[in-house]
């Protein structure tokens, strides 16, 4: 190995050398090019690198700088065709520039110590698209792409040929300090420090790619976190490097345990157990020789790659001021060098011959260390790189590598029937797609043809197995007759056409010759096409160009109907003061050039108009567009509800789960350990701002529907009419639209359905689980089940909540209760809250709605609060049912809804009114037991709906409450109605095998009291009723019978209704511990 380091190869300063960030070496070997902090960009020969010793060496040392940066340049990197140069710095620009093979123009500027340049490097684009400092850049090994990160945490990749910024991918979460390319030109990495390598799997696009092109390329493969969790963040790079075979990563800035380590990352699998440990300091650079290595010389042995391995070679340098190289045949280090600078190594680049590494610091050192051919083992050929790369793909432009042979014949079959589309498809467009002749040959073997005529067979009439027609052309002798061209009679009069002139004279009109071949167009004809043109069944799967709707047309002038009738011609007003010639030539002036001059049309005619200033300061931007279309059928409804506006943009973001994770089996790491990866998708809609030339709005553009996911594009979606309003969740996507239809997609963009199409627009539009809600303007509300595509009951209007009936008797409409939301349950099921503070729910078994929490029980009924504390108070036993808790039926719908109608009531005043009504009601002679009946009709009230809507705790719990409210109230029959409701058919009905009947949770036969089932809403009727009888027997559960004698002593009649089913139940031979835990209401 041998040590050079000229004296002359710096960035020089005044007073000390400036750091220098980065170097590379260009693809031919003969460049160096380093950057600094001084803000030059230099090139040095590497031949005179090499000479440095050699006092007779005089040929130019530095060819070139460039200084186009106002800043520190933290990157430069020769592109792999050696065609361009890029060049990053803390000024958030990239720089690109190429080698121009004329002379350089100019010399070194005046007063300064630069040497005069020998090769003319220009600036060929300036690329912005960080809005920070560019840390690392690197180019594809096909130069196609170029990719920049920078401490804004984006990843930038820009076009290799145009430039052009092809995407941005932000899914970083901290500043991206390093960049490699994979050898097989499938991925790129990079890495962060949010500690973790993220892979992106990539296409090389083609010179002519845009963005809109790419937007599905450059996707995310892998995010690796293992070996850097905690990895420190004091790192200036993290700059990794992808070994020349394609299989390893090797990542700087790793730990293993306490100890800085490099971390090598296996290819396909993205993992790895191996880590090269000795540095005291962390890692900031790791770079692979680009050459593959073999033990013994291949020029003197038969090289086989499988009796000789052939090994890499990395070097690795970071904080600590040393450099490491290694080979992979060995678990140590070949070579350690101890402080090969006063500070951090922070970049290092292998010459393409594998021979030498350059090294630089920050401390402005610039090093290179040229090694002999045996120490790092003996360089292989170059087709050895290109034999291990082959596995993976390289240099199969757009291709994927085949699996196994189901793949390749699934591919040959693909192929084989897009040829035979392509074929069907051109003898269409040429016209000789005439069907081909079927033949049939009957039992006497003689063949007959049959043809297709408009998609229908026509066969031919057998007799004793002959073809009447072929015998009749056999018998004649003669060939059929041509058929004859109706058009041809049309055609010789049009040739032979009179017209008089102006002069009076007869003249034969001449006929274009577009006109006289009529019937034989070449291009696509804007009709119909038969079966017979699809070329036996092959399927046209590409949209037919054949009408030019690119060009507005309409029939009218300019100035519409009344340009048509009155005239479009104007005299010109006469303006006092301005003489009239003067005003024609300012008209003239302005039409030069085919201009149309700005004429204000007033009463006396027409005059220029007047120039306006224009507006200053910052302009308030309106919250809709315009409002929406409404339909007619709105003048004829009953119900007539508001149709929102329609807004230039609308936003919605939910939460859905990563498909991108799942793998096929469960194979994937979050099948293994059962947990689901959900991911942020935000769903955009932008509605056309400007109407159309023509004023209409059915000739508006198409609104567009963008779904993306971390600022990255998912899917996009055109639609032929403006959004009205847009829902989703984890399930599907929603969008309701101006003319009453409705879309549904996917949370990655599969289109679920066809459009739906409604009688009026909708207004409201919300989902829940599988289930989507749609309120239309004339108040129908619309379920459907997205998961199984169809409906749990039609259309329900919202007449009877509405008070239509009331509203209805008045000779002109007159207001009624608006709705402020409408959502759906887990079960589909229609919640409406009204601004009278009343709330509704459809029963879809019954047919109607059932009102939930209304005034009146917040006027009389104990129980009515907007905390819940009588549900907050209420703890269960494991006997009762440990499952429910107070804050999922607070979170329930009957709680919100009587949350909205107290909400409601304390908005509108009427609060004070209701307290006094009360105390009125309660000093009254015949309502002493107001409050309790009301009370009690509460709990009741309760108990329906939340068997209605199926909610399981609620239902518990409110029944819990009803039963001990009527036990000390006293009640007996209800008390003995409850009980024997309770115990329905617990031990009716039982199975072949002697067992109870159970159904399902969420089945709709356990909801109503006469059930022959064991189960009433979601619960068995066995813990429901040994919960009541515990309630209502008031003691714990040690010796029951013993203390329900002492303690049920005053009230006998109840303590005769709970015994039996005591007994029944087995309650009074339970025992328990001592510490037991009791229900406490």
């Amino acid at each position: 190995m041998r040590y050079i380091r000229p004296v002359w190869l710096t960035h020089s300063g005044e007073k000390k050398d400036f750091e220098v960030y980065s170097c590379h070496v260009s693809p031919d070997g003969k460049r160096l090019v380093t950057a600094a902090g001084d803000g030059f960009v230099r090139i040095w020969s590497t031949e005179a690198i090499y000479n440095a010793a050699e006092p007779g060496y005089t040929k130019p040392k530095q060819l070139a700088s460039m200084s186009y940066h106002s800043g520190t340049i933290h990157s430069v990197r020769f592109a792999g065709n050696g065609r361009h140069l890029a060049s990053g710095a803390d000024d958030k620009i990239v720089c690109i520039y190429n080698l121009d093979p004329n002379p350089p123009s100019h010399s070194a500027s005046f007063g300064s110590n630069e040497s005069p340049p020998v090769e003319n490097w220009r600036i060929f684009r300036r690329l912005i698209g960080h809005d920070n400092d560019v840390q690392d850049l690197g180019w594809s090994y096909d130069s196609s792409i170029m990719v920049s990160v920078g401490l804004d945490s984006k990843v930038v990749v820009w076009s290799g040929h145009t430039f052009e910024k092809l995407k941005t991918l932000v899914s970083h979460q901290s500043h991206v300090k390093g960049l490699t390319f994979d050898p097989a030109n499938k991925y790129f990495a990079t890495a962060s420090d949010d500690r973790t390598i993220k892979i992106w799997r990539f296409t090389s696009p083609g010179p002519n790619s845009s963005a809109h092109d790419q937007m599905n390329n450059f996707t995310l493969e892998k995010t690796i976190p293992g070996p850097f969790i905690a990895s420190p963040l004091t790192t200036y790079f993290r700059r990794c490097s992808w070994s020349p075979d394609g299989n390893h990563i090797a990542a700087a800035n790793a730990v293993n345990g306490p100890v800085s380590s490099v971390a090598i990352i296996n290819r396909g699998t993205w993992d790895g157990d191996i880590n090269l440990i000795g540095h005291e300091s962390p890692v900031e650079v790791c770079a692979f020789s680009p050459r593959l290595f073999a033990r013994q010389d291949p020029s003197k042995v038969n090289f086989d790659p499988k009796l000789m391995p052939v090994h890499t070679v990395i070097a690795c340098a970071g904080q600590d001021k040393a450099l490491s190289v290694w080979i992979t045949t060995n678990p140590r280090p070949l070579l350690i060098t101890q402080d090969m600078a006063a500070k951090s190594i922070s970049d290092l680049a292998w010459t393409p011959d594998g021979k030498t590494l350059f090294m630089t610091s920050l401390d402005g050192t610039i090093v290179a260390m040229t090694f002999e051919s045996s120490e790092l083992g003996f360089e292989v050929s170059l087709d050895e790189n290109e034999r291990a790369l082959a596995k993976f793909g390289a240099g199969r432009r757009g291709a994927g590598i085949i699996e196994g042979t189901d793949g390749l014949l699934l591919e040959e079959k693909s192929k084989e029937g897009e040829m035979r589309g392509v074929e069907g498809r051109m003898g269409a467009l040429m016209g000789d797609a005439t069907p081909a002749p079927v033949v049939i040959t009957n039992g006497n073997g003689a063949p007959t043809q049959i043809t297709m005529t408009n998609g229908t067979n026509v066969p031919p009439t057998l007799t004793n197995g002959q073809n009447h027609d072929q015998n009749a052309d056999a018998a004649e002798g003669q060939p059929p007759k041509p058929k004859e061209d109706p058009n041809a009679a049309k055609l010789e009069k049009l040739k032979s056409r009179v017209t008089i002139t102006k002069d009076g004279k007869k003249r034969i009109a001449p006929l274009l010759v577009s006109s006289a071949g009529a019937n034989e167009y070449s291009l696509p004809r804007p009709q119909l096409m038969n079966a017979s043109g699809s070329g036996q069944g092959a399927q046209n799967d590409q949209p037919q160009t054949i009408l030019d709707l690119s060009k507005p047309f309409d029939g009218l002038p300019k100035g519409g109907l009344a340009s048509l009738l009155l005239g479009n011609k104007r005299r010109l007003a006469k303006v006092e003061g301005v003489e009239d010639d003067h005003v024609e030539k300012r008209i003239a002036l302005a039409s030069q050039d085919g201009a149309v001059p700005i004429l204000s049309n007033t009463i006396n005619g027409l005059i220029p108009a007047r120039t306006a200033s224009a507006p200053t300061g910052q302009q308030p931007s309106p919250e809709f567009i315009r409002p929406a279309m409404t339909n007619p059928s709105l003048s004829v409804s009953q119900v007539r509800l508001a149709v929102p506006k329609v807004r230039s943009h609308i936003i919605q973001t939910q939460r859905a789960m990563d498909s991108s994770l799942v793998k096929v089996g469960g194979s994937g790491s979050n099948a293994m350990n059962g947990t689901e990866s959900t991911m942020e998708l935000t769903i955009e809609a932008r509605n056309p701002t400007h109407l159309p030339p023509g004023g209409k709005i059915q000739d508006q553009e198409p609104s567009r529907i963008t779904v993306t996911r971390r600022g990255q594009p998912v899917f996009q979606d055109y639609l032929p009419k403006s959004a009205l309003l847009v829902t989703g969740n984890s399930e599907f996507w929603s969008i309701a639209c101006e003319d009453g239809s409705i879309y549904a997609w996917t949370p990655i963009g599969r289109r679920i359905v066809n459009a739906m199409v409604l009688e009026s627009q909708p207004v409201i539009l919300d989902c829940q689980d599988h289930w989507l809600l749609c309120i239309t303007a004339t108040g129908l509300c619309y379920v459907w089940d997205m998961k199984n595509l169809s409906s749990p009951h039609p259309p329900v209007s919202l007449a009877p909540i509405l008070d239509i009936a009331i509203h209805s008797l008045h000779d002109h409409p007159t207001k009624s209760p608006a709705i402020t939301g409408a959502r759906l349950n887990s079960e589909g099921r229609i919640v409406v809250t009204l601004t009278n503070g009343e709330g509704y729910a459809y029963s879809p078994s019954m047919y109607v709605w059932q009102r939930l929490s209304e005034l009146w029980w917040m006027v009389g009924s104990q129980y009515w609060n907007t905390t819940d504390s009588s549900v907050g108070n209420l703890r269960s036993t494991s006997t009762l049912g440990n499952e429910t808790s107070s804050s999922n039926v607070s979170a329930g719908v009957i709680p919100f809804l009587e949350r909205t109608t107290t909400n409601e009531v304390l908005a509108r005043g009427r609060a004070q009114f209701l307290n006094r009504l009360v105390k009125q009601l309660l000093s009254r002679e015949g309502f002493e037991g107001f409050e309790s009946s009301v009370s009690i009709a509460h709990l009741e009230n309760r108990i329906a709906g939340a068997m209605m809507l199926g909610a399981k705790d609620e239902f518990q719990v409110y029944l819990y409450m009803y039963a001990k409210r009527i036990g000390a109230e006293g009640l007996k029959l209800k008390v003995e109605e409850l009980l024997r409701g309770l115990h329905g058919g617990v031990y009716n009905g039982p199975d072949e095998r002697g067992g109870l009947k159970e159904v399902p949770t969420t089945s709709p036969e356990d909801r109503h009291w006469g059930n022959k089932t064991d189960m009433l809403c979601g619960w068995p009727r066995k813990e429901l009723l040994k919960g009541v009888i515990l309630i209502l027997g008031k003691v714990p559960r040690l010796h029951i019978m013993r203390t329900i004698l002492t303690e049920l002593g005053k009230n006998r009649d109840l303590q005769r209704i709970t015994v039996p089913y005591a007994k029944v139940l087995g309650v009074t031979e339970e025992q328990s511990t001592a510490g037991a835990d009791t229900m406490v209401l």
